[in-house]
Order: C-alpha cells, then structure tokens, then sequence
C-alpha cells in the first residue's frame, strides 16, 4: 500500500498544480471567440480537474489562422 501512495503522490501533484498552470498559459497565448477565453478561465480555476476538461473543449473553441 505504501509504494501505491508513492506512485500517486506525483500524479496527484501533475493533476492539481502543474496541468492548471499549462493550461491558463495555453489560454492567454490563444485567441477565443467573444467571451469564451473568461469562461475556459474559470473552467480551469473553480472546476475539480477543469483543466482536463479543458483540454478537451478547448481545441474546438480556438480561431483558426
């Protein structure tokens, strides 16, 4: 059980800080329709693993060059 907590640790760790911060960086160097790069803002911030869920929504809402 102790090697598992070891293995999770660092995962936890990607999911809760680093992911966040990659995807609010992606958000500032991308260009979004109306409003929509506010609403991936609090996506990633107030929703339990929203940068996920960003990931996933996000290359659909981006404008194309």
């Amino acid at each position: 059980m102790g090697l598992f907590v070891l293995f999770l640790i660092p995962f936890a760790v990607i999911l809760g800080l680093i992911l966040p911060i990659i995807a609010i960086i992606d958000i500032v160097n991308s260009k979004f329709q109306g409003n929509d790069s506010l609403l991936m803002v609090l996506i990633v911030i107030f929703i339990p693993f929203g940068s996920i869920l960003y990931f996933v929504l996000a290359p659909s809402r981006k404008i194309r060059n």
